[in-house]
């Protein structure tokens, strides 16, 4: 190749400078590069079933955030971020006739299926306009072209099997440097960098964020490695992962790498990199490895989705299993909404309304509720983590949903939470719900998980009233009796001044777990 060309460099879910494929073939094989972020339309209508917001305005927050960042470091090395407004692959067609000088299209491949499509037609423009396209894979821990096993059809469909493999057969490509300065951008007459959007111009409102937000951080690759630096090296919290991995409140218990993870302004490779660089100059232990083994969930799912495709959105699932799902909108309302009655729910889904984000924990536990307690069409929930997680990972998301419906890559049937014990378990004396639910700040201790056991008087004193001021469960089950008694407070009204209640550690269970997305966990 000519280094007297152009490339254009199309960005999607890999905002970041380190550890990318495409900007170090691009440096080596043009004189001039055209870094570009297209915000596609598509992604701001409506879901596929239920026509929900694809983006909603959290996530929308952080993808204008690590875009400006981008831009920002770009400009740094002598380049710039180029953004545009359409369809990529019409943006790319009419950049291409703009410059005149264009060799080749290099971009990261996906695995979704829509944006398999979106890279069909940038190969469709750049055949039809004699233009090379070159391809990379940089979104997961292990290379595709890596994987001990000869065709992603032979992927295994339990994901240990999928883990024992790849730990004993596979390998962690290194990371690749971050290059100090970028081929500048042709001297092309009417080449503007593009205004970024504000989510105005993208019909959206923008985000008011809520103090009491488990993660109050910008997007961009800059606060992603700030959020390494503070987790690994200036707190050791990453030593302690493993214990604290399924807490509620607070932005230290897991290592909320997952939103920047989503659209790529932190890499896989990098952040396993930096595990096996504090195993040597600090400590290795279970708390390190999970990390990994977190990382290792997520290429799963990559890899799943790139087996199944569009079957992952079936509502069949992935096991072709016909089950006689309901679509009750009042009860999938009062399920989003926070509003069902039963506060451990009620409190995630309020958190995941106002901030964005909600605990792994709370993930599990809120999609069996809907699953296995409403009995709701699981897509109904799958579609709603879309439109509000901030870190919304297509594959992650839909592949956690099949599994909390019986219906994904889960060898045991019929797995449901107790959403009482699991509060008692992991809030046991109420303190996240009590965040999220202040109706109920009066009820102190465990009890506030079951208001409903309560007597008048208690409820009284509380200035709680059933139907009135918190609803009812609108669903009762059965295994949720067991629990009732076991409270470790009970009474209305808060903690005497000087006693403190029971710790709301959360109680670890041997588990496995994703802390990006939802956990395995053996004891219901």
């Amino acid at each position: 190749m000519s280094t007297s060309r152009t490339v254009i460099c199309l960005l999607s879910n890999d905002l970041r400078l380190h550890d990318n494929e495409v900007f170090h073939w691009a440096q080596r094989n043009a004189e001039h590069i055209v870094p570009l972020y297209c915000f596609d339309p598509s992604h701001y209508l409506g879901t596929a079933n239920y026509n929900l917001p694809r983006t909603g305005p959290f996530r929308l927050r952080f993808l204008l955030d690590s875009i400006q960042d981008l831009r920002t470091s770009l400009i740094q090395r002598g380049s710039t971020l180029v953004v545009r407004r359409g369809r990529p692959e019409e943006v790319v067609g009419d950049l291409i006739k703009q410059l005149g000088s264009v060799s080749a299209v290099a971009f990261h491949e996906e695995v979704v299926p829509e944006d398999q499509q979106v890279e069909r037609g940038v190969r469709d423009i750049c055949s039809q306009m004699k233009v090379k396209v070159h391809t990379c894979w940089g979104s997961t821990l292990y290379h595709r072209d890596d994987l001990p096993f000869n065709h992603l059809s032979r992927l295994p469909d339990i994901y240990t099997q999928f883990r024992k493999a790849v730990e004993t057969q596979g390998r962690v490509r290194p990371v690749l440097p971050t290059l100090d300065q970028l081929k500048p951008l042709p001297p092309v007459s009417g080449l503007d960098e593009g205004p970024i959007p504000s989510p105005e111009d993208l019909e959206q409102t923008d985000i008011v964020r809520d103090p009491r937000s488990a993660f109050p951080c910008s997007g961009g690759e800059t606060q992603a490695l700030a959020r390494l630096q503070h987790y690994f090296w200036d707190t050791d919290a990453v030593a302690t992962y493993k214990e604290t991995r399924n807490g509620l409140i607070g932005l230290d218990y897991s290592t909320k790498f997952s939103p920047w993870l989503a659209v790529g302004c932190i890499s896989p490779r990098y952040i396993y990199q930096q595990i096996k660089k504090y195993e040597s100059e600090r400590t290795a232990n279970q708390s390190t490895y999970w990390v990994v083994f977190e990382l290792l969930w997520r290429d799963y799912f990559k890899f799943v989705g790139a087996k199944y495709g569009d079957r992952l959105f079936d509502i069949k699932g992935l096991q072709d299993k016909s089950i006689p799902w309901k679509k009750d909108m009042n009860l999938f309302n009062a399920w989003k909404e926070g509003r069902t009655g039963v506060p451990f729910v009620d409190a995630n889904m309020r958190e995941l309304a106002l901030t964005g984000f909600m605990s792994n924990r709370g993930r599990q536990n809120v999609a069996s509720f809907l699953t296995k307690d409403l009995g709701l069409d699981w897509r109904m929930g799958a579609e709603w983590f879309h439109y509000l997680l901030v870190d919304h990972d297509v594959s992650s998301n839909y592949g956690n949903w099949l599994y909390s419906a019986g219906i994904g890559n889960d060898p045991r049937e019929n797995r449901k939470f107790n959403m009482i014990k699991q509060g008692l378990d992991y809030d046991n004396n109420g303190d996240y719900v009590r965040h999220w639910v202040p109706e109920l700040k009066g009820i102190r201790g465990g009890e506030v998980h079951t208001p409903w056991t309560l007597s008048s008087a208690s409820l009284s004193h509380a200035l709680v009233s059933l139907n009135d001021t918190y609803p009812s469960p609108i669903v009762m089950a059965p295994e949720w009796s067991r629990h009732t008694n076991k409270k470790p407070q009970t009474g209305a009204g808060p903690p005497a001044r000087g006693k403190k209640g029971p710790s709301h550690t959360p109680k670890q269970h041997k588990d496995r777990g994703i802390d990006f997305y939802f956990s395995r966990s053996k004891n219901f």
